[in-house]
């Protein structure tokens, strides 16, 4: 998948970030990488979206393109939408897939999303989510990550990935931010009236829950984005990997 990639890690200033770039053309940014880890604080505001959004946006800056589109799938879309909101003279388009922000899914949380996402809630206790994750980390990730729908050489990494604690600590910190100052963060760009003024486009997958948990997801995103439109896609939740041809076809209908 990657074999034309130029793969390095890049100083942002708290962190390196593992980045794999390649091509011509209008710049793109979305995901994670095999990145540094930025020093625990309290609040967890080491991992906020806004924090991880401002490494992102530096990135960007020096590979050289001070505007670009953002595309976050899952927990990238917290990243993706930060960025549009708190960087507007850098992100010039914005894709957002499987997720509606963090404020909006809280406020509608109810008995059968408790049940569902109680991850949320159990990552953000202290300690004991590393405890258990880290005592078999294949076995706790084993149903949501299969080689079969992944694809192989991307399952290894992930494998590698679950099994490093430092790894694990900074994702269980990503969900404690999730729950406080990211939310406090949105909260906040609601009652200011703070919007994407970019175009924007949601995609959902129609065998995850995105339907069944709101209804129209489209209509969550609606106060969020100036100019939206979105459509599903037939999928289960890890799209790039099940269903990479509609997925790019999306992506580049949206983006040319």
């Amino acid at each position: 998948m990657f074999d034309d990639f130029t793969d390095e890690r890049i100083d942002v200033g708290e962190v390196e970030l593992r980045v794999r770039h390649a091509g011509q053309g209008p710049p793109v940014l979305r995901g994670y990488g095999r990145s540094g880890k930025a020093d625990l604080r309290p609040d967890h505001s080491q991992q906020s979206k806004r924090a991880v959004a401002a490494d992102l946006r530096r990135l960007m800056d020096l590979l050289g393109h001070p505007r670009f589109a953002a595309v976050g799938h899952d927990r990238g879309v917290y990243v993706a939408l930060r960025l549009a909101l708190d960087h507007p003279d850098a992100v010039d388009r914005l894709v957002v897939i499987d997720g509606v922000p963090i404020s909006e899914a809280l406020a509608r949380c109810d008995a059968t999303f408790a049940r569902e996402w109680f991850h949320w809630f159990f990552f953000a206790q202290p300690d004991i989510p590393e405890r258990v994750i880290t005592a078999d980390p294949d076995a706790w990730y084993a149903a949501k990550a299969r080689p079969e729908s992944m694809g192989a050489e991307n399952h290894r990494e992930f494998l590698q990935a679950v099994r490093d604690p430092a790894t694990v600590r900074a994702m269980l910190e990503d969900y404690r931010a999730g729950l406080g100052v990211d939310r406090e963060h949105e909260e906040a760009d609601r009652r200011a009236g703070r919007a994407v003024r970019r175009p924007t486009l949601f995609l959902w997958s129609t065998r995850d829950d995105m339907e069944r948990l709101y209804g129209d997801p489209l209509a969550v995103w609606r106060p969020w984005a100036d100019d939206l439109r979105g459509h599903p896609i037939e999928s289960g939740h890890h799209v790039a990997e099940e269903n990479p041809d509609d997925l790019t076809e999306a992506l580049h209908r949206f983006l040319t």
